[in-house]
């Protein structure tokens, strides 16, 4: 059985002990990090290695950063950088070969204020993703593209509220670009398992929205058909939200049966 997680940490540095607390407790086989914000040269990489996980990773100075962490072995970097855009700096996008499974580690852009430049780039870059993501399907492996997507996909993905209504992450225009990632054979590996469930992934800090569980889903496990094939769970580790420091956002994870280790 393979493990693979994904967790927007907001921060590593700042939430060192939290990740390498959550780590001992779960023991993931395979972690996707997003909002790093640390540059290259201040990526943790000896307290990861310590608690027995090796990296790659693509920092970034004050925003953004992704990596992919594997337990007891070293993730195989193929591809460092989306395509499509030559002038995209943003460190957003790094995909590795684990275990017989390919692994993204993806942290789309926010889109806010909209309209405006800011969901622009972010629709741009869904579509980019999409176009990834077509490739990647067509690959005979189990792929999992996994990270903050900034999208919660259906109404049920939000709590009861009418302040996110002009909010880009439930705009109309960026559910259609999730939705095209799907309609590419990629399956929400959460919400097939929990169809009814309201599941929340971040809750933001302002507004007691921990406390008061008004939550969104944001953070997504997308599987294609042979990834699928070998979908056993998959669940949110809600408590990690509760710990002190915590990231505005929780884990999410799902258990594979069969990839070699």
């Amino acid at each position: 059985m393979m493990r693979i997680a994904t967790y927007n940490i907001n921060g590593i540095n700042k939430r060192l002990t939290n990740l390498l607390d959550w780590l001992a407790d779960r023991q993931p086989d395979v972690v996707c990090l997003q909002e790093l914000k640390a540059t290259d040269a201040h990526f943790p990489i000896a307290e990861i290695k310590a608690a027995r996980y090796d990296a790659i990773w693509l920092g970034e100075s004050r925003w953004n950063g992704v990596a992919i962490l594997s337990q007891d072995q070293t993730p195989i970097l193929t591809c460092r950088k989306l395509p499509g855009d030559e002038n995209d700096e943003q460190a957003r996008y790094i995909e590795a070969a684990v275990g017989g499974v390919i692994v993204a580690s993806i942290y789309a852009p926010n889109g806010n204020p909209q309209p405006g430049p800011k969901f622009d780039f972010k629709l741009a870059w869904l579509a980019r993703l999409r176009a990834r993501a077509q490739e990647l399907v067509r690959a005979d492996a189990p792929i999992v593209l996994a990270g903050d997507f900034n999208v919660a996909p259906a109404p049920n993905d939000i709590y009861e509220t009418k302040s996110y209504d002009a909010n880009a992450l439930v705009l109309p225009e960026s559910r259609v670009a999730f939705q095209s990632l799907l309609d590419l054979g990629l399956t929400d590996a959460l919400r097939h398992l929990h169809p009814q469930e309201a599941i929340y992934t971040f809750w933001d800090y302002r507004r007691q929205r921990w406390e008061r569980n008004a939550g969104l889903r944001l953070d997504h496990l997308l599987l294609n058909a042979n990834a699928m094939a070998l979908l056993s769970a998959a669940g949110v580790d809600r408590p990690v939200r509760g710990m002190e420091n915590a990231s505005d956002h929780a884990p999410i994870w799902v258990d594979l049966d069969g990839p070699a280790r």
